[in-house]
């Protein structure tokens, strides 16, 4: 019987995605916000890009970048591990792909979209209950005044749930494909993935027969410093949470230092110089 292996690790990701140009396309109309008549059929495959990332993301996350024959640009990048910068580097990196297109001498109206898909294994926005978000620059009070120029889209895997498999079946069948075959393997597949063209030809990919022994070795290495690199970020948020308490509880030590010499007469003036709080605050002690 046939071993799946996960297809979010690097090498998967990049052989399923990275190699296979009809696959990436029906990602991209599966998942990207596209007008009817706007849809992907043809691109090129742009090289890597060599961008900052922090010590702890850098490589834990891998991306596709391709153009379209008309010229949108699109990336799609798989992230295992979410930090507080990971968002910023997304603007960063769909930015610096607008401006690059500009050349001298070139005009403005000649600038295509970009589009970043971003799928994230992480759960970052615990107060929503969708797993799908869309960025675009829009007016403040007309949402529907848009500056076509950046897409950001972000997919939260883990709080992926296929209720409908009829509705957006493509987005449906491609995020199925990507949740349900875990890190360690699968022996069997839903037959749906199995039916469907290009998730068939995914899987197919994916078998772990079909990596050499190399590869194998670098899709296990990825999963030992995604388990690392996890530990890590936890540690850092437990002393961040730390200092955190640490700050809160000697601020409120000064008020409450403000307070009982508030109650011994003292003036505003004077208890501002002796804890550091500023005078407005003290007043409303």
């Amino acid at each position: 019987m046939a071993r799946y292996l996960d297809p979010k690790a690097d090498v998967t990701f990049k052989k399923v995605f990275g190699e296979h140009k009809n696959l990436v396309i029906s990602l991209l109309n599966a998942l990207l916000p596209l007008d009817e008549g706007k849809k992907v059929e043809s691109i090129e495959y742009l090289p890597p890009e060599l961008v900052p990332r922090t010590p702890i993301d850098k490589d834990t996350s891998v991306d596709v970048r391709c153009e379209e024959t008309g010229g949108r640009k699109f990336i799609v990048e798989m992230q295992m591990n979410w930090t507080t910068s990971f968002m910023k580097r997304v603007v960063f990196n769909a930015s610096k792909a607008y401006v690059k297109q500009f050349e001298k001498g070139d005009e403005y109206a000649s600038l295509q979209p970009v589009y970043l898909l971003n799928l994230v294994n992480h759960t970052f926005e615990p107060d929503l209950d969708e797993y799908y978000h869309y960025y675009r620059m829009v007016h403040y009070l007309h949402t529907d005044k848009v500056l076509d120029g950046l897409h950001l889209i972000f997919v939260e895997l883990p709080k992926f749930k296929a209720k409908n498999f009829t509705e957006k079946k493509m987005q449906v069948l491609w995020l199925r494909f990507l949740t349900e075959i875990g890190r360690d393997g699968a022996d069997e597949v839903s037959q749906d993935l199995l039916d469907n063209p290009q998730t068939a030809q995914a899987l197919e990919i994916v078998k772990e027969s079909a990596l050499s022994k190399e590869e194998l070795a670098v899709y296990d290495g990825f999963w030992d410093y995604v388990s690392r690199k996890k530990t890590e970020i936890a540690d850092l948020e437990r002393e961040r949470d730390a200092a955190n308490a640490r700050a809160d509880a000697i601020a409120e030590q000064l008020r409450q230092t403000a307070r009982n010499l508030k109650k011994a007469g003292m003036s505003v003036e004077q208890i501002a110089a002796a804890t550091g709080l500023a005078a407005d605050e003290i007043e409303k002690l």
